[in-house]
């Protein structure tokens, strides 16, 4: 069977990688011994051998002051190389910060950024490189100056690609949620998780630095006498190249060897890191609400008329209600799409642009959640979410991670911050949480880390805890364990939870009220224990009947509901579900239903259902 470890190794045994790591391997070498070896004889005049071509005692060659050219090529290899790594590091440096502040910056500062690189790989890369040079001042420092700029629009459009898939990320939400300061968001969750392929490209344009500082020379705005590097060599030789090719050739030779060297090594790389990624992804109890003008004093979370919407005519969300009370349990459930994620990202303010959020009311822990700061926010709110690799950046420790809430809200030093945060793990059943603070996400299960980021929530005094479908990508028995958690949790903190699933059975078994949406609409809330025989809006029902159980007949296909959810533009007038419903009349395609009182602490919005 093939490992990733071996498809890694085939790539390092192609011919492309063995001759460019032989390059470059011998380049380094000539640039530590080079000047130690041929100095001495790269300096020495000889009046009798000016401008000598090819010889016994001169391979290439001597210059007008009777210098061997052949030693010079060899010493001016540690001054060639330097120069281009020197560029290369300036044009990765400003690149690297140019293409990250847009995931950063305000939008408006954003798009003037975006703008900006965009022109500037437009731009011809020699003809910014020659300005640069010539504004700068001729010489080394002018050249080197004038690469690095050309070489900061590339890194800056792929550093821009990379840092907006990541900063789409859970982690990097979170983090801004809990009111990380910009520069610490960019340093520490984006710019680290971005770091292999800006690494690999800075192998790549090494070869682009050297034959562009080579050119510089040769056009006379690079290196000047009495320093010289190759292209130095290369443009005093041109004059000779039709009497004596050889004393333009060798430095030629040198600037081309070098550049295919570190091109056919950065090519390896990014193959072999391709190979590597690849394989990584392969392994692994309140009453009826009170009147709509009045807050309830009781409810740690209220939301009233809760709208979400996009342009184009897209309403994902649409006039929802929900209060939830010190320590219960609420269930929000419905099939993907009907809206519950995006309700939660709502509620802490994480919707993503362009996305509108507007509410008659929207209160957490007796406050208006416009008046929190998101300090106040993140303190008070935790969240919980489906997938952990998402949630926890993978570059950093976990312990680290958990500290860093306990520093940005509470002040806490690192070592205090970092004892709370293996507290915290060991208070959620993390088995041996010193040790396991400091491993990386990747080393943990995923109920292993399912744990972390539900102990992460606990590193404050969170009155609410919204948990988006923490249990779906985990075995049952990890499932138990996480559910059994959450319900500890709640009992110990006294902290209201609204937990988010598409499964109802365990809603049932876990929650004290269940809330069911379609459609960015609640259809019916009424308490946990009446779901399976009291529930009266006609999806609910299907919902519950849809449930596999032990007397279920394998002989007969699963139970279904006919149809599929409109999408969020396309609502009509009426009962959404109408389309699906077997009881459904003119009316409910016409009219849409308000939740009414049907019973004890249960609403239902449904023409066909009598109170």
């Amino acid at each position: 069977m093939r490992t990733d470890s071996d498809a890694r190794d085939s790539v390092w045994r192609s011919p492309s990688a063995i001759i460019g790591g032989v390059i470059v391997a011998l380049m380094a070498v000539l640039a530590v011994v080079g000047p130690l070896i041929w100095g001495a004889t790269a300096e020495r005049v000889d009046a009798a051998a000016i401008l000598q071509g090819s010889s016994a005692a001169h391979p290439l060659g001597t210059d007008n002051l009777g210098r061997d050219l052949l030693a010079r090529v060899l010493v001016a290899g540690r001054y060639s190389l330097s120069l281009a790594l020197v560029a290369t590091l300036i044009g990765a440096a400003l690149g690297i910060l140019l293409g990250a502040l847009p995931s950063v910056l305000p939008r408006r500062a954003a798009r003037f950024v975006t703008g900006a690189v965009h022109a500037l790989v437009a731009f011809p890369g020699l003809l910014l490189a020659m300005f640069t040079a010539v504004v700068a001042g001729l010489g080394a420092r002018g050249a080197v100056l004038g690469i690095g700029v050309a070489i900061a629009p590339g890194f800056a459009r792929l550093t821009q690609t990379l840092a907006a898939s990541v900063a789409g990320s859970d982690y990097v939400a979170a983090a801004r949620m809990l009111g990380v300061p910009r520069r610490r968001v960019l340093t520490r969750h984006i710019l680290p998780n971005i770091a292999e392929p800006l690494i690999l490209n800075l192998a790549q344009s090494l070869g682009g630095a050297l034959l562009g500082l080579a050119g510089m020379s040769f056009l006379g705005l690079g290196v000047q006498p009495p320093d010289f590097d190759w292209g130095r060599l290369l443009f005093d030789g041109f004059a000779r190249i039709y009497v004596d090719p050889e004393v333009a050739l060798g430095p030629a030779a040198a600037v081309a060897l070098a550049g295919i060297g570190f091109n056919l090594l950065g090519d390896t790389l990014a193959r072999a890191a391709a190979r590597s990624s690849a394989g990584r992804h392969q392994t692994d109890r309140p009453g009826p609400p009170p009147a709509e003008d009045e807050p309830d004093q009781d409810a740690v979370l209220e939301v009233r008329d809760l709208t979400v919407s996009f342009p184009g005519g897209s309403t994902p969300v649409r006039g929802l209600s929900l209060t939830l009370a010190p320590g219960e349990i609420v269930g929000l459930v419905g099939e993907s799409g009907s809206g519950k994620s995006l309700t939660a990202a709502a509620i802490g303010g994480l919707v993503p642009y362009p996305g509108a959020v507007t509410y008659a009311r929207l209160r957490l822990a007796g406050a208006d959640v416009a008046d929190l700061t998101d300090k106040e926010l993140g303190t008070a709110l935790a969240m919980v979410f489906q997938d952990p690799m998402a949630s926890l950046n993978p570059a950093l420790r976990v312990g680290g991670q958990l500290a860093e809430v306990a520093v940005v809200h509470q002040g806490a030093s690192r070592a205090d911050a970092r004892r709370r945060a293996v507290d915290r793990l060991g208070h959620v059943r993390l088995p041996d949480p010193e040790r396991h603070a400091g491993q990386h996400p990747h080393e943990l299960s995923g109920g292993m880390r399912q744990r972390a980021v539900i102990a992460m929530g606990l590193m404050g005094t969170p009155r609410v805890v919204i948990a988006d479908e923490p249990t779906t990508a985990l075995d049952v028995t990890v499932q138990r364990q996480i559910l059994r958690l959450l319900r500890e949790v709640v009992t110990e903190t006294g902290a209201a939870l609204l937990f988010i699933s598409h499964d109802i059975a365990v809603v049932g078994e876990l929650c004290d009220r269940v809330v069911v949406m379609y459609a960015g609409r609640v259809v019916e809330e009424l308490p946990a224990d009446r779901l399976a025989a009291g529930a009266a809006h006609p999806y609910t029902r299907a919902l519950i009947a849809s449930l596999p159980d032990l007397d279920t007949d394998r002989s007969r296909p699963l139970a279904g509901i006919p149809g599929t959810q409109p999408a969020p533009a396309r609502v009509g007038p009426g009962c959404a579900f109408a389309p699906r419903c077997v009881l459904a009349t003119a009316r409910c395609h016409g009219e849409r239903p308000e939740l009414v009182v049907h019973g004890p602490r249960q609403r239902v919005a449904c023409w066909e259902v009598t109170p």
